[in-house]
């Protein structure tokens, strides 16, 4: 069997070595949690951990995949999502720019892990609340896709507001003033869920990608400065679920 070549293991030495100093940081970063749940575990509760071994390895999973996850997102994901910004913004297609976004924000959540879990235990509690015989799969689907869509317009009106130079308090302080408004007409067992699918929606996949997609575009805009106006977009993807799924409980 031929060696591999040279260019194969490169990157993929490179991405070991990367993951191994990224792991040493995770550790430092882990360690006080970790501190915590011993502390409690053995002095407050006075009881051994139910199966040590499988703590230890779970504990060890958590550190290579935050290593790896991490150094994954510098090597690809920031990279990409801000070349592709810049790419839209120089062309000057401001409509496939504003479908990128879109699209970018809807494939992004709808894929979001913290999301899945909130729909379907959304979906379980309501078929116990109201006696039905099994949870409904259409009701945790459906409020998948009104959260993914929200977000795909959130992160439409963050990039016109990057290429118009709104200001971004202005936007904000008027959409939780509508939230607090359709909070007094929403369903009382959707408020809930509305104001918790603002924070699903910024977990693991949507934050890196969202973030490089407005630093990309305000540093290929003159007269847009990267710290003032490329960050703010999270802050439009936690707002829309919430008067998206407001309204959503309001219809359904």
């Amino acid at each position: 069997m031929a060696p591999p070549s040279r260019g194969t293991v490169g990157p993929i030495a490179e991405v070991v070595r990367a993951a191994s100093r990224v792991a040493t940081g995770n550790v430092r970063d882990v360690a006080p949690i970790v501190g915590v749940v011993v502390f409690f575990q053995l002095v407050v509760l006075r009881e051994p951990f139910p199966d040590l071994a499988t703590v230890l390895a779970g504990l060890l999973a958590v550190l290579l995949g935050l290593a790896l996850f991490v150094r994954g997102l510098e090597m690809a994901l920031f990279p990409l999502g801000g070349g592709m910004a810049q790419s839209f913004a120089r062309k000057g297609s401001v409509l496939w720019l504003l479908v990128f976004a879109f699209a970018l924000g809807f494939g992004t959540t709808i894929a979001e892990p913290a999301l899945l879990a909130v729909a379907d235990e959304a979906s379980r509690v309501r078929a116990d609340t109201y006696g039905d015989a099994s949870p409904s799969e259409s009701y945790a689907l459906a409020l998948r896709y009104t959260v993914a869509a929200s977000v795909g317009g959130a992160l439409v009106i963050g990039v016109l507001r990057i290429l118009r130079g709104w200001r971004i308090e202005r936007m904000i302080i008027g959409g939780y003033v509508l939230v607090v408004v359709l909070t007094r007409f929403a369903p009382d067992d959707i408020v809930g869920i509305a104001y918790d699918s603002g924070g699903v929606t910024t977990s693991t996949i949507t934050v890196p990608l969202v973030t490089a997609l407005g630093i990309g575009l305000s540093l290929s805009l003159k007269g847009r400065s990267p710290l003032t106006d490329g960050f703010g977009l999270i802050a439009f993807a936690s707002l829309a679920p919430i008067l998206f799924v407001l309204v959503f409980g309001m219809v359904t």
